[in-house]
């Protein structure tokens, strides 16, 4: 296997993880300004997307599809619960467990929400062609599939 950096002549800000997390971050900012309108944050419209797409249903779902601090994790559907977006629910198989579900209101909201985020994307995909974009959505891909 050739490795792609090399300790003598590494530079930080030229790396995968360096651009991709200030990627990440620059785009939760930006959604940040974009969902104030709704009171929403990027980090809370990741939940609510989760949710939504049915990709997780459980704090600790959540937790792991999202890299997220349990503690920090209850904090936030604390605050979407108290907004009236979610709601948790006990497991009918688990009473020990509680799921997280959209409520009315959530549902109602979240097509605006992903039409705002999805507007944000699309704004740092500007100039990238369709296929330059697919592309870029399969070399991320294969760097997390790396990983495993």
């Amino acid at each position: 296997m050739n490795a792609i950096y090399h300790p003598d002549s590494y530079d930080p800000r030229a790396s995968v993880g360096y651009l991709v997390n200030r990627i990440r971050t620059e785009i939760l900012d930006a959604m940040d300004r974009e969902l104030a309108p709704f009171d929403v944050t990027g980090a809370q419209y990741v939940i609510l997307s989760q949710i939504y797409f049915g990709m997780a249903d459980s704090c600790s779902g959540l937790c792991k599809g999202i890299s997220y601090d349990p503690g920090a994790m209850t904090r936030m559907i604390d605050r979407l619960e108290a907004k009236g977006l979610i709601r948790r629910v006990r497991n009918a198989e688990d009473r020990r467990s509680v799921n997280l579900e959209l409520t009315a209101e959530g549902k109602d909201t979240f097509p605006r929400l992903m039409e705002m985020a999805v507007g944000v994307q699309n704004r740092f995909l500007r100039g990238f062609s369709h296929s330059e974009a697919r592309q870029l959505e399969g070399l991320l891909q294969r760097v997390l599939n790396n990983n495993t």
